[in-house]
């Protein structure tokens, strides 16, 4: 804890508070909040969909990725239908980590 703030180390410890909190929404309804969880658990699906990793908290720039999808999600409250939708540098982060590679 560093002057009263968690520091996010894992994809893992990331919850649907610290996801709010990101996206600057200072007090969730409880229809907010089952939304938050929902994009969260979308958010790191949507990660290990693209690289082909399972073990998230091993790379510790995933965080910054979930917080950007789930951010960019809950402003735009749709799913990503194609690939020309992604952030750019959500993009790169995922693609450094992909074994999906042909």
């Amino acid at each position: 804890m560093k002057g009263g703030i968690v520091m996010i180390t894992k994809v893992s410890e990331i919850t649907s508070k610290d996801v709010a909190d990101y996206i600057r929404l200072a007090e969730p309804s409880d229809e907010d909040k089952k939304y938050l969880e929902t994009i969260l658990k979308v958010a790191k699906d949507f990660i290990k969909n693209n690289t082909g990793q399972e073990d998230l908290d091993k790379y510790t720039d995933f965080i910054i990725v979930v917080y950007v999808l789930c951010q960019d999600m809950y402003d735009n409250r749709s799913y990503y239908v194609d690939n020309t939708n992604v952030n750019k540098v959500v993009q790169t982060i995922l693609d450094m980590h992909s074994v999906d590679l042909l």
